[in-house]
C-alpha cells in the first residue's frame, strides 16, 4: 500500500506531467497525433497511482514475486514501446524528407534546363 502523502505527491506529479504535455501542445512543440502517445502514458501513470493494487494484481498474474521487479519490468517495456513508436515516426519522416529532396532536385533540374533553353533561344533570335 502506498502511503497517503506519497500518493498525493505522485498525483501532483502526474497532473504536472499533463500540464507540461498540454503546454507543449499549445506552443506547437508537439503535434497532436504524437501528443496522444504521451497522454496515454500519463493516463496509465495516473491509473496506477490512483489504483496501485491493479499493478500488484497484474504483476502477480505474470508470476513475478517482487512488486519492484515487476514495476521495473513494466516500466522498461513501456519505454521500449514509446521508443519503437518514436522510431517509426522518425523513419516515416525520413522517407518523406528523402522523397521531397528527390522531387526538389528534379524540379531544380527542370528549371535549369528551361532557363538554358530560354537563353539559347534568345541568342539564336539575334
Amino acid at each position: 500500500m502506498i502511503p497517503s502523502h506519497l500518493r498525493v505527491t505522485l498525483i501532483l506529479v502526474v497532473i504536472s506531467y499533463f500540464i507540461v504535455i498540454l503546454y507543449f501542445l499549445k506552443q506547437k512543440a508537439l503535434n497532436l497525433k504524437y501528443t496522444l502517445l504521451w497522454l496515454v502514458a500519463g493516463a496509465v501513470m495516473g491509473i496506477l497511482v490512483v489504483v496501485p493494487e491493479l499493478l500488484t494484481r497484474i504483476i502477480h498474474l505474470f508470476g513475478i514475486q517482487d512488486n519492484m521487479n515487476g514495476l521495473f519490468l513494466f516500466c522498461i517495456g513501456f519505454i521500449i514501446l514509446i521508443l519503437l513508436s518514436l522510431t517509426s515516426i522518425a523513419s516515416r519522416q525520413n522517407r518523406k524528407l528523402r522523397t521531397l529532396t528527390q522531387e526538389l532536385a528534379i524540379l531544380d533540374k527542370r528549371v535549369r534546363d528551361l532557363e538554358k533553353e530560354s537563353t539559347d533561344g534568345k541568342s539564336y533570335d539575334r
